[in-house]
């Protein structure tokens, strides 16, 4: 087995470990496929060529299959022009340096001369001609490329974009059609290079065979530097992708508006400058380890290269004091040793520029089979018309624990990566443990507990963003495992308490609910109407038409209780059959609560099912089932009435909200002081 290289790293900064809660490194050891493209050689990356250039040529087929045919015939040609340009010059030569006198040998010459000028003319053309093809076609595959990508991402399960592994491929995958667009420019170059190498390869092995192995030496130095410099930059990459992420983060918070008021209030400016350099500096140490390696390889084949050169030449001034070369030909091989040398050289550097995009390239094609492995199911059983019920038999989730135990020094978990739901993911223990219960349709059903209690991971596992570990979820017997999930889905509408406040105008953030329908302005009003969100509209200065996001010219903002409003006018637009609402009422004033409640009850009275979670259990005074949850589990099913007649969890909860309203003060009133006289 081969050893794994050790790769030296700065000290983990002060401000990764208060900050981030350990080193922001990604351990390469259990990244399961960056070894085998680390340890490539330089003839494993030539054996890989022709999978890499045939890897460039389906992407450029599929962004301009024109633009593609144009940039390969212009290459083609391009080389065959070099060939020709070679065979005119050793023509050239050979009548120029040979004659009675210099008259005759010019004109002995000048159809060679034409020749070559011709050939140097369509060269100029075909050059045009690719570089406008190339210029067409690597913006075209950029978009195909980032568009797979995009479309891989958003239809994947909601618990792979959670996972830690996966969330990581993300980061590294969204560098691959950029490096999709450069594998091009590259392939183009490689094609090139390669029939001007084989041209000037041809010529030496004419002229003298011996000349062609000292070719070779001459560039293989800048071969090895170059494969031995872009194994060290894409292993740092991926080692330090998480790393430059989150100093990235601490710069985007001086500037970003929402923590722009706690910045200056508490005076956080300097802090997070002073953690942002230490974070760069960090990075920058990494960056200085880079440079100093190259450089060192880099005077190892300069001097390789310089060795090579020399013997090149010594070994044609010795053809020609020995008399085995005349010098007409001396000159052609010159012409040709320097042709074939810069082109071996263009061609080692393009391939190891190939190579080194192709390892990006590579990390977003597994990003497409993965994503298709963990893609949500299509097709599916058919869920009922009209359901009376559906029940959670036996159901048992937890949430996927991260991969990299949290020890000192161990890798943390991706900051952002891994929302959490309430507290539910903050412990070990399932999130829901071996919940069996109905849920009517039709009515008003609410979901009660504290916090970690399991309620919002139990409207996911309704609405189908997760499938039960243990356990079966009914649709009037049928299982929503085995459902059609986009038709399940269809089914649901959702305010979550942490709805995404997009940032765009507040005719989309309405009509999002519903995406995939086309926007009319009556459904638009009615759910505005519903979600008593008019005032809000009103108040906005182009109505509808207004951008919610104040980071652009004419954006505007919405206060929480606003956005709450609006969310549920999307909740509305959707007009979905359950209505799933996470704490509507969190930003609203106690009268928005009571007209938002109002709605509530009247969308149920209309035959929707609304599932209901609220710490304020005064306001499910009107459900007609509770269900109360603790430590994921259910405890406790009744009316309102009857649990708290039992005198229960519910009860209790109720008691204590109770209390705060109704207790009187028992703190002796406080006196003021008398002003002193003057």
């Amino acid at each position: 087995m081969r050893k794994r290289r050790e790769v030296v790293q700065p000290a983990v900064s002060e401000s990764e470990r208060l900050l981030f809660g350990g080193p922001l490194r990604y351990d390469m050891g259990w990244n399961k496929h960056a070894d085998a493209f680390l340890e490539l050689g330089f003839r494993a990356m030539m054996t890989r060529l022709p999978g890499m250039l045939a890897s460039s040529l389906r992407l450029a087929r599929q962004a301009d299959a024109r633009a593609a045919r144009v940039v390969m015939a212009a290459e083609v040609g391009r080389g065959v022009t070099q060939a020709v340009s070679l065979l005119a010059v050793n023509s050239a030569l050979g009548k120029l340096l040979t004659g009675p006198d210099i008259g005759q040998r010019l004109h002995s010459a000048a159809p060679a001369l034409v020749v070559l000028a011709c050939v140097m003319l369509l060269a100029a053309l075909l050059r045009a001609a690719s570089t406008y093809a190339t210029g067409r076609l690597e913006p075209k595959v950029e978009r195909v490329a980032t568009e797979l990508y995009l479309e891989r991402a958003a239809n994947v399960e909601l618990a792979a974009i959670e996972d830690h592994a996966f969330h990581k491929l993300l980061d590294t995958a969204q560098y691959g059609a950029r490096s999709a667009r450069h594998m091009i420019g590259h392939g183009t170059r490689v094609i090139n290079s390669m029939i001007s190498l084989v041209t000037a390869a041809g010529v030496l092995t004419v002229l003298h065979p011996g000349l062609l192995p000292l070719l070779v030496t001459m560039t293989l130095p800048s071969a090895w530097s170059a494969l031995t410099n872009a194994r060290r930059r894409y292993e740092s990459f991926h080692t330090w992708v998480q790393h430059a992420r989150a100093g990235q983060l601490i710069g985007n918070l001086l500037t970003e508006p929402a923590a722009a008021p706690e910045i200056r209030v508490h005076g956080m400016g300097p802090f997070l400058l002073r953690h942002f350099r230490s974070m760069s500096e960090t990075a920058e140490a990494e960056q200085a380890r880079l440079s100093r390696l190259a450089a060192r390889t880099g005077l190892i084949a300069a001097g390789w290269t310089g060795l090579a050169t020399l013997a090149t030449y010594a070994t044609l001034g010795a053809l020609l004091l020995a008399g085995a070369m005349a010098l007409s030909v001396a000159g052609t091989a010159v012409i040709a040793v320097r042709t074939g040398a810069a082109s071996l050289d263009t061609l080692v550097l393009a391939v190891n520029e190939l190579h080194e995009e192709a390892l990006f390239v590579g990390d977003l094609q597994r990003l497409y089979v993965e994503a298709a492995e963990r893609a949500i199911p299509v097709g599916g059983e058919p869920l009922p018309e009209h359901p009376e019920e559906i029940r959670f038999e036996n159901v048992t989730f937890s949430y996927p624990r991260d991969p990299q135990p949290r020890t000192p020094g161990a890798q943390p978990r991706t900051p952002g990566a891994h929302p959490q739901d309430g507290g539910e993911r903050s412990t070990s223990r399932p999130a829901l443990d071996d919940v069996t219960l109905t849920l009517p349709l039709g009515r008003i059903i609410a979901l009660v507990g504290e916090n970690g209690s399991g309620k919002t991971t139990l409207v996911k596992l309704l609405a189908g963003l997760y499938t039960p570990d243990r356990g079966r979820i009914l649709w009037d017997g049928v299982d929503a495992a085995c459902a059609d999930r986009r038709l399940l889905a269809e089914r649901v509408a959702m305010v979550a308490q942490d709805f995404k406040r997009w940032p765009f105008t507040a005719r989309v953030n309405v009509a999002v609910g519903r995406s995939s329908a086309a926007i009319t302005e009556e459904r638009l009003a009615a759910s505005v109407a519903e979600a008593g969100a008019a005032d809000v509209v009103a108040d906005l200065p182009r109505g509808l038409d207004t951008l919610l996001a104040r980071n652009f010219s004419g954006g505007h903002e919405l206060s929480g209780g606003q956005w709450q409003r609006l969310g549920i006018a999307r909740a509305a637009y959707r007009r979905g059959s359950i209505l799933i609402v996470d704490e509507p009422t969190a930003a609203l004033d106690a009268r928005a609560e009571l007209e938002v409640f109002e709605k509530i009850r009247a969308l149920a009275g209309s035959g929707q099912t609304v599932v209901l979670i609220t710490h304020r259990l005064a306001s499910v005074r009107h459900a007609d089932l509770v269900h109360v949850l603790e430590h994921g589990r259910l405890v406790e099913s009744g009316t309102p009435e009857q649990l708290l007649a039992r005198g229960g969890v519910y009860a209790e909860l109720y008691t204590l909200q109770a209390e705060q309203f109704t207790a009187k003060a028992t703190a002796a009133p406080r006196k003021v002081p008398s002003p002193k006289p003057a």
